[in-house]
């Protein structure tokens, strides 16, 4: 699809998603072929059996989220399911071989207000409820905190804590939860020198650890918005595949466009697209997007 400057300002993402909607059928098309790993990195932390445990199923129905008996129809439980099923296919299934690090998925937006954590939340409760894998979801937006707000573990150690810490280990913040698949990782405390921390050879040891250690794992970051801050940039180099969230109808195409050109081609990207404004009224879009070289 070709704008103009004039049209590429005004046009919505809505546009963009319309012409490339046919394609959704075949994601496989859009990947590059995946490296194979390298030699495994000797992690500096190890996954313990010290971990803390919340609630938070019923904090999640209060909060209309994706569990039983939350206000949400069927339809909603079923779009998840189609979100997931490519990114699970990514990771496990017969698509695995095109994406390197498929398990472990960013879910970021160009701009803050798009619904990103509701969306990492949600994707990572459907996740749940597969019988053959579980799901570690971690709050790696430490300014903004989303995930950790609405999960209400905002004053649980986390993964700043274990970044800057040489004795706190990774199974120190891992919080079991009333969901049998489901773990957390809070953001942690601020701290000015974050994307620092994320860029550390320990943050890339912690995930290696993390990633490899459990066969059946999948990990979420829920990550910042991509424009807002350079701490995205960097967890994109830890992810195998992005999750980017947009709110349908608002964010201008130039502005996703930006946001999108700053992920590495070889990323298995997808747009989610958040149709309806309101947490308990949302409908959902989910398609590859393809990078056309300018």
């Amino acid at each position: 699809m070709s704008l103009n400057k004039k049209e590429y300002k005004q046009a919505t993402i809505a546009e963009l998603v319309s012409a490339d909607a046919d394609s959704i059928d075949d994601p496989a098309h859009f990947f590059k072929q995946g490296q194979k790993p390298g030699d495994e990195v000797s992690p500096v932390v190890t996954i313990s059996s010290k971990s803390d445990s919340v609630a938070v199923l019923e904090r999640l129905r209060e909060a209309n989220m994706l569990v039983p008996g939350s206000q949400l129809g069927d339809v909603f439980f079923d779009e998840y399911r189609r979100i997931k099923r490519p990114l699970l296919s990514n990771a496990f299934g017969k698509t695995t071989q095109l994406v390197d690090k498929g398990n472990l998925i960013l879910v970021t937006s160009s701009i803050p207000g798009e619904g990103k954590s509701f969306s990492s939340i949600n994707l990572a409760l459907s996740i749940a409820h597969e019988k053959d894998h579980t799901v570690l979801l971690i709050d790696c937006d430490v300014a903004r905190q989303g995930s950790s707000h609405l999960l209400g573990i905002t004053e649980k150690p986390g993964l700043v804590d274990v970044l800057e810490s040489d004795t706190l280990t990774i199974g120190d913040v891992i919080l079991k939860t009333d969901i049998p698949q489901l773990c957390l990782i809070s953001a942690g405390k601020q701290h000015e020198w974050v994307t620092e921390l994320l860029a550390s050879q320990r943050m890339s040891d912690l995930v290696n650890e993390l990633g490899e250690r459990y066969s059946d794992r999948v990990i979420i970051f829920d990550g910042p918005p991509m424009l807002s801050t350079p701490q995205t940039q960097v967890l994109t180099g830890l992810a195998g595949q992005i999750v980017f969230v947009i709110e349908a109808g608002k964010t201008p195409q130039m502005i996703v466009e930006e946001a999108l050109s700053l992920i590495p081609e070889e990323h298995a990207t997808g747009l989610l697209l958040n149709k309806n404004e309101g947490m308990s009224s949302q409908s959902n879009y989910y398609g590859y997007y393809n990078k056309v070289p300018s």
